[in-house]
């Protein structure tokens, strides 16, 4: 896997975390979800495509250099948070006490992790940037002058 496509995972995968939190934050104050509870916080799951062990194991059988691979969503959990509990007693969700369970989602830390996935889209664009840079310069020396 080229540089290009390591730095391509790192795009997929911060841009789908990304949209996890804009979901996190959008269903913030969210009541009640088709299912009648809540909206339940959601958490990207990724890491390295393939472990140390396994490129090591793969380049002896191929007997080829080992080759640094990209990242990839394992999946996508849901975050126990619990709820907050908000007075309201003239809202349609509101329990016979009057109290309205809302998802106990922190704005501040979804957009203290939005701006770090934002960093981390920003870090694979310039990497795939110098990427591109370096093999076109390779191209160069190649060339008549």
């Amino acid at each position: 896997m080229n540089a290009m496509e390591i730095s391509r995972t790192g795009l997929d995968v911060e841009w789908r975390r990304m949209e996890i939190i804009a979901q996190n934050i959008a269903n913030m104050n969210t009541s009640r979800t088709a299912s009648g509870d809540p909206f339940t916080p959601l958490r990207l799951v990724s890491g390295p495509d393939r472990t140390f062990a396994e490129s090591l194991v793969e380049a002896r059988r191929e007997q080829v250099e080992m080759q640094p691979a990209g990242v990839r969503v394992y999946g996508v959990e849901r975050e126990d948070g619990g709820v907050r509990r908000v007075y309201e007693p003239g809202h349609p969700h509101a329990d016979p006490e009057g109290f309205v369970s809302y998802p106990d989602i922190s704005h501040a830390r979804e957009m203290t992790l939005m701006i770090e996935t934002a960093r981390a889209y920003e870090a694979n664009l310039v990497a795939m940037s110098s990427a591109r840079q370096m093999y076109s310069s390779a191209l160069q020396l190649g060339r008549p002058a």
